[in-house]
């Protein structure tokens, strides 16, 4: 499966104007993939992984990152594909970042200037994994 990774970008930059890293890397990930699923559906997904879980910030993963894996999980079919694919979008955000905990990417919340940057990061990782 091939991602335009323009359109990937695009949809994540605009919904993440008022929408968590979590659903926006989910939804632009799904919507640019076409999934059989519904933007209210994903969001129901992942809205609980907003701000590293819950909105607690406190040692809660990255919603860029949860939002990736639940991807990940929808797009593809082969349980032990999408269980490799979550070890290399784990190991990639923390190697790019130096972290996957949301407290500190952004300060307890006080500094999201870095948020849209890390879902675009990782869904394009997501997108190089499916084209594989």
């Amino acid at each position: 499966m091939k991602l335009d990774k323009e359109i990937l970008e695009e949809k994540i930059r605009e919904y993440r104007t008022f929408k968590s890293c979590s659903e926006s890397t989910l939804i632009g990930l799904c919507e640019t993939a076409e999934a059989d699923i519904t933007p209210q559906e994903m969001t129901k997904l992942a809205c609980g992984f907003a701000g590293g879980i819950g909105g607690t910030f406190d040692e809660g993963t990255c919603g860029a990152v949860t939002g990736a894996l639940i991807a990940n999980g929808i797009l593809n079919d082969d349980p032990s594909e999408i269980k490799a694919n979550a070890k290399e979008i784990f190991n990639a955000f923390k190697e790019e970042y130096g972290t996957v905990r949301c407290d500190i990417i952004s300060k307890n919340g006080e500094d999201k200037s870095p948020c849209v940057d890390c879902c675009v990061f990782i869904a394009n990782k997501v997108a190089d994994l499916l084209d594989d």
